[in-house]
């Protein structure tokens, strides 16, 4: 984005002593390369399309796995009341420096840098335009990356900034404005422990055929900044010749759009009118280029219009999600197990693990959302949009076995584990009408003790504070947890593992018999191969080569396997289980008599 100044340093300052706590929590493989193999660079994702590891700039941004596990950092975020696009930690390793560039691409027409140092030295210098600052630590910087820029690192220490992009809102843009007139004392923002936030990110993408009113804007604005510094009557009378080819362009885009609109019938003629200027702009913007600059006029003609003028959407890989499969169980019953063993088949596709981002990245479908109070979802949650925006994400995110990306392979079945997913199967019916359902019910002696030691970990922390609840709450969260406050812990483990488990009873009774089916967790573990060949063929799972090599010995512990498996491990916490296992005696022989079903 242009800006009448090259820096801007904002009236404000954040705890850099607790962003760099939160940073040297990330794991050393979250730090990824530059996507221009910028040497010394390196980046952890913290919004990106589809909260996905990648650098794309178009698509629905979403929070990574990285940003949900940094409280502080989604709090400096959501503090600017922004909406947000692609974000990042950017890291100079010693001695390494970003080399001068500007940024002309169409992403950057309508969005600005944020910058928010957190590990850094004074030595450090970023220049922009014919300024150079230092950035000091806490502190907040936008600048013109429209105008060259480049930093350097010449210290024997790694540079951090948390770095995001945004358009800004009114109020945002008054306050970066009006924060230069007048000398300022910097507001802090503090970290605050029971302040659960997500920032505010862009949904939007674009359009598959662009807008006329956009194509004559984006053109009018380039054509204001050509210049060429050759003053001969030749290259001068080029810049005239070169504003009268886009000018014919818009005409003709103009037309073909209400023509076509952005019907798909269109798009050949469209990508031959473009692909005509691209041919005629590399043959007559030779010696023209961006007056602030300096980048070459077709450069900027490529990266501002051409690539994203014309964008028609991938094909829709909707065979991938015909009759996709949910495991649904109570939590820490074993889903993981089951999930990984079944994924073990080349021909699953997955989102990788559990995926808690699918849904409750949605703000209309969080807890304390109009009508949402809990985890439970039921058929009316399910709007048109958000079922498109569910299946967007998914077809963007399934993955193979090896982590490749799933493509179009009508071969692939989906499957799908998310312990939350139990209290929400009304939803998936009305999301997916030929989902099928597995079943996974465990002991609730084993199970009542597998969900305390989780919650005396800390591990599966959901929710860091609820209004309603003292301290942080763990695993799924079933309606009716509130008047759960002050309880022992084994009757909080009580109420979830009953509360899943009817549900789950309660709602597969509500679909057709073929759509659902059982399956229990000593069974799974002691006959393992009769157990996954019956789900295999509810399912339509292909038993192949790497299932078959899976199962030819002990099931392997599963990721989130907390203690070592052992058939009276429960008995550590039989006192307290003891307690409150007569109120479970109900539930328990609905679940048994389904085994005999």
């Amino acid at each position: 984005m242009r800006l009448p100044r090259p820096f801007f340093r904002l009236p404000l300052r954040f705890d850099a002593e607790r962003l760099r706590a939160e940073v040297g929590q990330m794991p050393a493989e979250a730090w990824a390369r530059h996507p221009n193999e910028v040497e010394g660079n390196s980046s952890v994702r913290l919004i990106s399309v589809e909260g996905a590891e990648n650098d794309e700039v178009d698509g629905v941004m979403l929070a990574t796995e990285h940003l949900r596990r940094a409280p502080y950092i989604r709090q400096v975020l959501a503090s600017f009341g922004v909406v947000w696009s692609r974000s990042r930690l950017m890291r100079l390793a010693p001695g390494a420096g970003v080399p001068p560039h500007a940024d002309i691409n169409y992403h950057w027409y309508t969005r600005v840098r944020l910058h928010v140092p957190i590990v850094t030295r004074p030595e450090v210098r970023f220049s922009c335009g014919d300024q150079v600052v230092h950035m000091a630590a806490g502190e907040a910087w936008l600048f013109d990356n429209w105008r060259q820029h480049r930093v350097e690192n010449p210290t024997p220490a790694e540079r951090i900034h948390l770095v995001a992009d945004t358009s800004g809102t009114a109020a945002f843009w008054q306050f970066v404005l009006g924060s230069q007139q007048l000398p300022s004392t910097d507001r802090l923002h503090a970290f605050e422990p029971s302040l659960d936030v997500m920032p505010l990110t862009e949904h939007a993408t674009l359009a598959p055929v662009m807008h006329p009113a956009e194509v004559e804007l984006l053109l009018l604005d380039l054509r204001s900044e050509l210049v060429t510094a050759d003053p001969s009557p030749a290259m001068q009378s080029r810049l005239p010749l070169f504003n009268a080819m886009l000018e014919g362009f818009c005409k003709d885009w103009r037309q073909l759009y209400l023509l076509y609109g952005s019907s798909p019938a269109g798009w050949p003629e469209f990508e031959r009118l473009r692909d005509s200027l691209r041919t005629a702009s590399r043959e007559h913007a030779s010696g023209l280029a961006m007056r602030t600059n300096g980048v070459e006029a077709h450069r900027v003609l490529e990266g501002r219009l051409l690539r994203a003028a014309l964008v028609p959407p991938k094909l829709a890989r909707y065979k991938l999600l015909d009759k996709p499969t949910f495991i649904v169980s109570a939590p820490r019953a074993g889903s993981t197990l089951l999930f990984e063993t079944l994924a073990a088949s080349a021909r699953v596709a997955t989102l990788g693990g559990e995926a808690h981002w699918l849904i409750e990245d949605i703000p209309e479908l969080r807890p304390g959302a109009a009508g949402v109070d809990s985890n439970r979802l039921i058929a009316e949650h399910c709007s048109p949009a958000i079922a498109g925006l569910i299946t967007d994400r998914i077809l963007a995110r399934a993955q193979r076995l090896d982590g490749a990306p799933a493509g179009a392979d009508a071969a692939l079945r989906f499957l799908e584990k998310t312990p939350k997913n139990s209290l929400r199967i009304p939803f998936l019916n009305r999301l997916f009408p030929e989902a099928r359902f597995i079943f996974l019910w465990r002991d609730p002696r084993e199970n009542l003790s597998s969900i305390i030691e989780a919650w005396r970990s800390g591990k599966w922390q959901t929710y860091s504070a609820l209004e309603d609840f003292d301290g942080p709450w763990s695993l799924l969260l079933p309606p009716g947890w509130q008047a759960l406050r002050g309880k022992p812990l084994e009757e909080v483990a009580a109420f979830q593992w009953d509360t899943s488990n009817r549900m789950i009873m309660d709602d597969l009774s509500a679909l057709a018999r073929e759509r659902w089916t059982v399956v229990n967790y000593d069974a799974l573990v002691s006959d393992t191969m009769d157990s996954v060949r019956r789900l295999c063929d509810f399912t339509g799972f292909e038993m192949d080569a790497r299932l078959l090599e899976r199962l030819s010995g002990p099931l392997p512990w599963s990721r989130y396997t907390h203690t070592a498996p052992a058939s009276d491990k429960w008995r550590k916490n039989e006192f307290a289980i003891s307690r409150v296992l007569p109120s479970l005696a109900a539930t328990t022989e609905r679940l048994r008599a389904l085994d005999r079903i």
